[in-house]
């Protein structure tokens, strides 16, 4: 421990980092981790839920508050139940069903309450999900080795982005999309390839290195698209027949990246096999799915969570509608038949290209996309457009910035629609709304992940008469 100086007499010893401790988790703190308190000192704690006494090791240490990883369970919750699932893809799984959707309307409601400071408003009971497993339409997997360099792919552990753990069978894709994940694995082993090591990731690595596959799944069409991402490399250095030949999928493609950040997004990718796009069907409506474009990862919980947004919409075949952070155009294009006009907009070209094509092939007519920074493109719309008369919003995790949320207020619309995947980041944003004359009506969580701390929600604020 620390010694006590002025400074620090007045708040609670800090662990030494890397110490061995026992803790006793009370709460579940937004994200997954355990909150537990060592004389005072707060630490969040990964692999432990409320109720748990467990032995942790130390992992970051702050001033305020440190974080620990749970080594064992010494006395368990009384809520925690066995796991089903061999992978870290599934935190939540020892927790009861439907003890999770409590704590997730928990989280929604303490983060508008306490980070927001916002009340007056519904918060509605959460829609649980169709399929608590086998649910997701989209997985992407890491490569890595063990200590004796057999090749693994699966999902790296908590705070280990270096390592990637085995898995026999992943329980949040269909049975179908992970055969396509073995094939690729027992490929790749047979190949000899080998795994980038994210520890020199900054270093040249001779060779083909393998370092994603990203397995997409067309629910209602049965498509099944994969795409292997590798490091920097020669078209020679991949084995395309072979590949072809293991994988049964409708379309196969090959992207080579140089990021050091461990993300799938980015590089050149090439279609080695198959159709360019996977069809998928969502509220009635054919798309047309890129390898890179955002679609919502459960098909079914997404025409649930799309239902809640035309819900709070409220339209009557009059209004011009937004359509902001608009991916492929799927929530545009689901409201289009009760809207007088849509307006998409999207940074990703490759998703307007493909949300234009599905308004094309579905036959809507009042239905427009742009490619465009929501940022700065926000007055030139409502130039071109005219006033928006309902806004809905579905931005990512960090939320809308200042200066969206100033385009928002600017444009007047009579009613905003928030599509969030992030209660923490809604919250400031509605408040700010609030501030400029908008009321939080409504909000209702929906359930899209199930054995996993993710929250999405969807609000309502109308502006004041």
């Amino acid at each position: 421990m620390e010694a006590s100086t002025p400074d620090t007499a007045a708040r609670p010893p800090r662990p030494d980092l890397r110490a061995e401790v026992e803790l006793t988790v009370d709460a579940l703190a937004f994200g997954g981790k355990g909150v537990a308190r060592l004389d005072g000192y707060v630490l969040f704690v990964t692999g432990a839920i409320p109720g748990d006494r467990v032995r942790a090791v130390v992992t970051k240490r702050k001033r305020q508050y440190g974080e620990a990883r749970a080594l064992e369970v010494l006395e368990p919750s009384p809520d925690r139940i066995a796991p089903v699932a061999d992978h870290p893809g599934a935190p939540w799984q020892v927790l009861p069903y439907e003890r999770q959707l409590e704590i997730k309307t928990e989280q929604v409601e303490d983060a508008l309450r306490r980070l927001g400071r916002l009340d007056g408003f519904a918060l509605e009971p959460i829609v649980p999900a169709e399929q608590p497993w086998r649910y997701r339409n989209k997985a992407e997997f890491s490569f890595g080795a063990d200590e004796d360099g057999t090749l693994h792919l699966g999902f790296h552990p908590p705070g280990r982005w270096d390592l990637v753990a085995p898995m026999d069978a992943c329980l949040l894709i269909s049975e179908r999309a992970d055969a396509a994940r073995r094939a690729v694995l027992e490929w790749a082993r047979a190949q000899g390839l080998q795994a980038l090591d994210r520890r020199r990731n900054r270093e040249p690595h001779p060779g083909l290195r393998l370092r994603n596959l990203v397995v997409r799944e067309g629910r209602r069409t049965g498509q099944l698209q994969v795409r292997l991402v590798t490091g920097p490399a020669p078209d020679d250095a991949l084995d395309v027949e072979s590949l072809v030949a293991a994988v049964d999928c409708e379309g196969l493609f090959w992207t080579r990246t140089d990021q050091l950040a461990e993300t799938t997004a980015g590089g050149e990718t090439t279609l080695l096999a198959g159709v360019p796009a996977l069809e998928e069907e969502l509220c009635g409506l054919t798309f047309a799915i890129s390898p890179e474009a955002f679609f919502q990862t459960n098909t079914e919980m997404a025409e649930r969570l799309y239902a809640v947004a035309g819900e709070y919409a409220a339209l009557t075949g009059f209004e011009r509608v937004y359509d902001l952070f608009c991916g492929i155009g799927t929530i545009g294009l689901s409201l289009a038949p009760r809207a007088g006009e849509v307006w998409g907009v999207e940074i990703v070209e490759e998703a307007v290209a493909d949300a234009i094509n599905s308004a094309r092939a579905n036959d809507v007519r009042n239905a427009r996309f742009f490619a465009g920074d929501v940022r700065t493109s926000m007055r030139e719309l409502v130039e071109r457009a005219g006033r928006p008369d309902v806004i809905v919003v579905d931005p990512p995790r960090a939320g809308l910035s200042q200066k969206i949320v100033r385009r928002l207020i600017e444009a007047a619309p009579k009613r905003i629609v928030y599509v969030s995947c992030n209660p923490t980041t809604l919250a400031p944003n509605a408040a700010q709304l609030v501030e400029a004359g908008y009321a939080l009506r409504r909000v209702r969580p929906v359930d899209m992940f199930p054995q996993t701390p993710h929250i999405e929600c969807v609000a309502v604020l109308d502006r004041a008469a």
